[in-house]
This record gives structure tokens, sequence and C-alpha cells, in this order.
């Protein structure tokens, strides 16, 4: 009865365990950030496109590897402002508190939103804008943008397939590379000379006298034959006592 009583015990821990680790790690695998601005600040993507100032919730929706969906919500979360392409961009060095960078603007203008990194990590979110904004934004602060031609309107599932590209101030399209930051390339280890190894010595062996020969199997055949017989007996005892 103890051993029935362990076992249902251990049982409910291993579900309460299911339901309890996943909401513990829902902030870090959605990287909900509460971000207050003090200032409009103007985003991309399928939605409003200027936030004023105040309190909003940053949320990775869907996380693939080359492109990412952020959605970015009122302060209560009952309602989703916009939705924004971002693509990974790295940082050499992480820290420990949420990270905004902005375009510059012309005094008087929004800042205009360019990426977000959470707390520890070296992957951030590189905003992805309108082509036609995108270009005023290249002109504006003479550095390339990264630009998708969907439609500002387009429905959100459209994000996950869209065309991104850079454009220069000039309205020439350039490398994404030169918008985000590549993680830095990992070196091989130096080259270590193995050193020369000695032949090994001859080794002379004597050849062995010839084996005796061994006694008959027939001993051995009659203690398997006994074993299997007490076996026998033991396995029918106890399924008696089980009864």
């Amino acid at each position: 009865m103890k051993l029935l009583q362990g076992i249902g015990i251990a049982l409910c821990l291993a579900v309460l365990c299911v339901f309890v680790v996943p909401t513990a790690n829902a902030d870090d695998w959605n990287r909900k950030t509460v971000i207050t601005f003090s200032g409009p600040v103007e985003v991309p993507g399928v939605g409003q496109h200027t936030l004023p100032a105040g309190t909003y919730v940053f949320k990775i929706l869907d996380s693939q590897s080359d492109r990412h969906i952020v959605q970015i919500f009122n302060q209560d979360e009952t309602k989703v402002l916009t939705t924004v392409l971002a693509i990974p961009n790295y940082r050499l060095k992480t820290t420990d508190k949420t990270t905004i960078t902005f375009r510059e603007r012309p005094a008087g203008e929004p800042e205009a939103l360019r990426a977000w990194f959470y707390p520890g990590r070296s992957w951030g979110e590189e905003f992805v804008y309108a082509k036609p904004r995108a270009l005023e934004l290249a002109k504006e602060s003479n550095e390339p943008v990264l630009a998708t031609s969907i439609d500002e309107t387009a429905p959100v599932d459209a994000l996950k397939t869209a065309p991104i590209e850079a454009v220069a101030p000039t309205g020439e399209p350039v490398e994404v590379a030169q918008v985000v930051e590549a993680p830095p390339a990992v070196e091989a280890p130096p080259a270590v000379e193995a050193a020369p190894v000695a032949a090994p010595e001859p080794v002379t062996v004597a050849a062995a006298d010839p084996l005796p020969k061994t006694a008959s199997p027939l001993p051995l055949i009659a203690l398997i034959g006994l074993l299997t017989i007490c076996a026998g007996f033991a396995l029918s005892a106890f399924s008696k006592r089980g009864v």
C-alpha cells in the first residue's frame, strides 16, 4: 500500500511540474517587456504607427530562423496596437536591462524605433519599415534602413513571407548585412604538432603448450537442469502466495 501511495504522489508532482514550468518561463519565451516612452515614438508594421508617450508591452509573436514577428500592446495588454516585422541583430556586449535604439530624426519629429534587445541576450530585433518610409528614414539618418515592399494594411500572416531588403540614402538596394550585425566568426584553435612517436619494440611471444583436453560436459548439463527445476518450483510457490 505504501508503495502505491508513493507512486501516486510522484505522479501528482510530475503533473504539477508540467503546468508550472511553462508559466515560469513564459516571459523568457516571448520576451515580454514593459517599456515606457517619455515622448511620441514612430513604429513600423501593420497597425498604429505613432505611439504617444506612455507605457507599452512588447512581445515576440513568432520566432523563425531569419525573421521575427513582434507585437506591441497597450499597457494592460487588452489591445494589439501594431505588429512589426523584424530580423535578428547581433550585439557584442549584452546588458542586464532592456535596450531600445532609435534612428536620428529632425528636431521636433517623433523618435523612429530601430531595434529592441532583451536583457541578457546577444540577439535583438532590428525592425523593418515599409519601403517608402524606409527610404525617407535612410535619407534623414544618412544610413541604410531595412525595408519591405508589403503593404502596411496587409494581414499579419503576410509578414512571415514578406521580402526584406535594405535601402541606402540614395534609394539603391544594399546588402542587409550593412544594417544588421553578423555574429563574430569563431576562430579555429591553432593546430598542435604531434610529438614524434617511436616505433614499438618488437615483442617475441613463445608458442604456448597445447591445452589439455577438457572433461566431459555432462556434469555442467546436469547442473543447468537442476537450476531450471529449482527456478520452476520457486516461481510456482511465488504465484500461489500472490493468489
